[in-house]
Parts: structure tokens; sequence; C-alpha cells
């Protein structure tokens, strides 16, 4: 193998490389895009579930009420 042939094989054989390089730059981009949405999704979903919890503990809340109300009305019609 002459020093041509050992270059055009080089030259192949970078830009074989520099290909499977842009595939993967192209592909990590696309994850990384992926991910910041489910990062949104999951602030979003963060939120809600917070939002969620609190819609729960007001209605523990007045739950708690009602049945202290109820039992002083049943303890001051005995």
């Amino acid at each position: 193998m002459n020093i041509d042939q050992r270059l055009d094989r080089l030259t192949e054989r970078h830009e074989a490389l520099a290909q499977s390089i842009e595939l993967l730059v192209a592909d990590n981009r696309e994850v990384a895009a992926e991910n910041r949405k489910r990062d949104e999704r999951m602030g979003q979903f963060t939120e809600r579930m917070g939002q969620l919890m609190t819609g729960i503990g007001q209605l523990l809340n007045i739950a708690e009420s009602h049945e202290r109300r109820l039992t002083d009305l049943e303890g001051g019609a005995s």
C-alpha cells in the first residue's frame, strides 16, 4: 500500500468519523430538548401536586370542623 492509498483510507476514515460525530451531536441535541420538555412537564406536575395537596389539606380542615360541630351538637342535645 503506497502513501496515496494510505492517505485515501485515512481521509475516508476521517469522513466516516466526522459523520458519526455529527449524528451523535444531533442525537445529543434531540435528547437535551426532550429533557427540557420533560423537566418543564415535571415542574407543572409538581406545581399541580402541590395545589392538590393544599386542597386536600383544606378539605381535611373542613371535615374536622364539621366533625367537631356534630360532636358538639350531639353532646349538647344529650
